[in-house]
């Protein structure tokens, strides 16, 4: 499957603006939401291919959001990936549990719009069974 819409849940203007101009103009269909309670109302309401989440939000944590969608018994975006996007350094069992229901976890000050993309490209060629 490949992605081609993005739900991007991001408080930082300059950073979502970032983010949003450049998935655009690579041909990506972007919402974007500011804040964790508008991110999971989205989240749930439209199929995305692809979730971009930061953790630090107002409203809800991106932590809450990842377990309300695959936390539970269910998944709720069984056909969407997500990639956390951080730069709040957390300890070694938070991390882990969130890498667990995530496709990827980077750290927002490591990544370029450029270094986004081809995160984005490395999991359109990961087989969809891997979801």
């Amino acid at each position: 499957m490949a992605i081609k819409t993005i739900l991007c849940i991001e408080d930082d203007r300059f950073i979502g603006e970032m983010y949003v101009r450049s998935l655009k103009k690579a041909g990506y269909d972007v919402d974007w939401m500011v804040d964790g309670n508008d991110g999971l109302v989205a989240a749930r309401n439209k199929q995305y291919d692809l979730i971009l989440l930061d953790i630090m939000l107002p409203e809800r944590r991106g932590s809450e959001i990842l377990a309300a969608l695959r936390g539970g018994d269910e998944d709720l975006i069984p056909k969407t990936r997500v990639v956390v996007l951080t730069n709040f350094d957390q300890d070694d069992e938070s991390r882990a549990a969130m890498q667990h229901n995530a496709d990827a976890y980077l750290i927002k000050a490591e990544i370029t719009p450029k270094k986004l993309l081809a995160v984005i490209e490395k999991l359109n060629d990961l087989p969809a069974q891997t979801l």
